[in-house]
């Protein structure tokens, strides 16, 4: 009688694997070509963020991650980027927690240089100027760190704002164009820095700000607001480097504004880096 087959579980198949299985990405290569950055790019994941009041909010984060391989080696561990990132999966995250997360993809792949970047909204509920009607006001945020033995950390916020012309504002009989405009600011900094502190810098360098929830008593305000105060898109800049500059927690930043121009088909747009510690 033929012999009857025994139906091969999970279990019966991994024990006919031998004991030690090859670590193909360990092998040496003989190119000795060094990469600079290999890794998993465009991970969706959730985070949990504290907030300044003490809550937190939770959001969802494109995330790269990469480290520097040598060029002896053939490959790196792409699993091992997702086991650090699951280890902090349970944890409410604050900007001075995500160099931990390089130092600890640095160790976990025994690599001499780790990158951790990590890309959400972030919302802040917010008042209208007049009736306080509130609304939920979405921002950019980048986190970005380096670990090679020491840890750099930049933390990006971008924010809308409204900007006035100047110059249309003064050779008009009545009115100026204005248009909404995007203020971005990349920062380091010594001590920690609240999101929402960095985007009430970027909203007070704007001609006004900008809201969710307008009702008209709050589009008179907003409108008034920014006809009072005109400002070419190199005024924003200079306004928001000011800012930063009387912030003795930030070392270092690069910021930008973009104002979508109204009655032009192109974009004005200004840019600074300053560096705080020399």
């Amino acid at each position: 009688m033929p012999r009857s087959r025994v139906p091969q579980t999970q279990s019966t198949r991994s024990k006919r694997r031998p004991a030690g299985m090859p670590d193909v990405q360990a092998l040496h290569d003989l190119r000795n070509v060094a990469i600079d950055r290999v890794g998993v790019k465009d991970v969706t994941y959730p985070i949990r963020l504290k907030a300044p009041e003490g809550g937190e909010q939770t959001t969802v984060a494109t995330i790269n991650m990469y480290v520097g391989l040598p060029h002896h080696q053939k490959g790196t561990h792409m699993s091992r980027f997702l086991e650090v990132l699951n280890e902090y999966a349970d944890s409410a995250l604050t900007p001075d927690c995500f160099p931990k997360v390089a130092r600890a993809i640095c160790l976990r792949l025994n690599a001499a240089e780790a990158h951790f970047q990590a890309e959400f909204t972030y919302f802040i509920k917010k008042l209208a100027p007049v009736t306080k009607s509130p609304g939920l006001m979405d921002y950019r945020v980048r986190f970005e760190c380096v670990s090679n033995g020491h840890e750099d950390f930049i933390m990006t916020v971008s924010a809308p704002g409204t900007s006035l012309c100047p110059c249309s504002k003064e050779i008009s009989r009545y009115g100026a164009h204005n248009q909404r405009c995007r203020l971005e600011a990349s920062v380091r900094i010594r001590e920690r820095v609240w999101i929402e502190e960095i985007v009430r810098y970027l909203e007070r360098a704007a001609s006004t700000e900008v809201y969710a929830v307008l009702k008209r008593p709050d589009e008179k305000h907003v409108t008034e607001a920014a006809y009072d105060n005109p400002k070419f898109v190199e005024d924003i800049v200079r306004d928001l480097a000011l800012m930063l500059e009387g912030d003795d927690r930030i070392s270092w930043y690069s910021i930008n504004s973009e104002n979508y121009e109204s009655i032009h088909n192109h974009n004005a747009y200004a840019q600074l880096t300053r560096d705080k510690r020399g």
